[in-house]
């Protein structure tokens, strides 16, 4: 969507805010030995006492309130019985409803002690998503934001996940246009002021094509790498963009 008023960017600061607010739920508790469940249980009691949906299930009918996903798996992660483990590196991913609005980010969080490989992996996806969002202002080509992310994969020698892109969000959970994080010559967009997109870099540790596991949502590393996400929704501007779902109480997200 393209903010024309107040109203709307007063909205979707709400909306943005939550999904912050459930993810700091969440991340605080990833530890050893919790379940992907309990965790999932955390951000949606959280969301629902303050009016918020769940996007996934509105809109795709998703078997949970939010998507965990852990090492090799990518996105789409169902929440279950799986208990975080130390190494694990685990991507959580919230994208709430509210009065009409939607916002969506996720996080990748390593449980210590992590490999050397896996570290660097998610550094990559964090300057990845910092230079994405530094460099997404009124006036420049998307596909020049797609340069930036990857950029930053070849940098730290990790890859791009070139079938899953960012998206256009805001009164629907999908819109256009699509981000892609690498600079694909079909993308012509040019940012205009308003716009609202969700911007998601996503690296895995080798070069590896997705498969689909059997419970129809969970997409995974063909090769079994580890991979990461990370993801703001944000709101062009003529300077810095707007960042909706910025955590006050992780910084570390965006400096």
């Amino acid at each position: 969507m393209t903010i024309n008023n107040s109203d709307e960017l007063e909205s979707m600061m709400r909306v943005g805010g939550l999904v912050a607010q459930t993810l700091d739920i969440m991340q605080n508790a990833i530890e050893r030995g919790i379940t992907t469940a309990e965790v999932n249980a955390l951000g949606e009691s959280f969301a629902r006492s303050h009016g918020a949906r769940s996007a996934p299930q509105l809109t795709y009918d998703f078997p949970a309130f939010t998507c965990i996903s852990i090492n090799d798996e990518i996105v789409h992660g169902i929440p279950g019985s799986r208990r975080i483990a130390a190494g694990d590196v685990v991507k959580l991913d919230v994208t709430l409803e509210l009065d009409g609005f939607m916002a969506d980010s996720a996080r990748t969080i390593c449980v210590e002690p992590v490999s050397a490989h896996a570290r660097r992996l998610t550094t990559a996806v964090h300057k990845a998503l910092n230079a994405a969002i530094t460099g997404a202002v009124a006036g420049r080509r998307l596909r020049a934001v797609g340069h930036d992310i990857e950029k930053q994969a070849h940098r730290h020698a990790v890859w791009v996940v070139k079938e899953l892109a960012g998206h256009g969000i805001g009164r629907s959970l999908h819109e256009e246009p699509s981000v892609p994080n690498w600079p694909d010559p079909e993308t012509t967009v040019t940012l205009h002021e308003g716009l609202v997109l969700a911007v998601e870099p996503m690296f895995s540790l080798m070069k590896s094509g997705l498969i689909e596991d059997d419970d129809g949502w969970t997409l995974r590393m063909e090769r079994g790498c580890f991979a990461a996400h990370m993801e703001h929704t944000i709101v062009i501007q003529q300077g810095q963009p707007l960042i909706l779902t910025q955590s006050h109480s992780h910084r570390g997200e965006h400096s």
